[in-house]
């Protein structure tokens, strides 16, 4: 994790729990622990950043795989948010495979400075299901 600079043991992990509780008593949503078959896997979701909602996904190396399915499920949920037009995504230059991204829909809109890290910023429309009726 880029930003992940410092050592890291229970305070940090209290105070890191602690922030993104107050993002989901702010914003209302916010990032959420994942499973798989009753196991832990990692977490990510939706962190508003400004006016944006940020999509994050930090998976444990052995889920990896899980990411695609994960990433799904996550922006279907996007699309029937309506505080959610549309969806960034923050990745360090050094991530070179971007096709997922290109594959969804994400297009380059730049780069960011979060922390003391770099980042290539990617966004991606929510398209909205049609609920009209013919």
């Amino acid at each position: 994790m880029p930003l992940l600079t410092d050592t890291w043991g229970l305070p940090e992990a209290e105070s890191f729990v602690a922030a993104k509780e107050a993002r989901w008593t702010r914003d209302g949503l916010g990032h959420w622990a994942l499973f798989a078959g009753g196991r832990y896997v990692g977490w990510g979701g939706f962190q508003k950043e400004g006016e944006e909602w940020d999509f994050g996904l930090v998976l444990r190396p052995q889920d990896f795989g899980l990411g695609g399915r994960i990433v799904r499920k996550a922006l279907a949920f996007a699309q029937t948010d309506p505080r959610i037009p549309f969806v960034t995504f923050l990745l360090p230059p050094s991530r070179r495979n971007l096709g997922a991204l290109a594959r969804i829909g994400a297009r380059p809109v730049g780069s960011r400075d979060y922390g003391n890290a770099h980042f290539l910023k990617y966004r991606l429309e929510m398209p909205r299901p049609d609920n009209s009726r013919t």
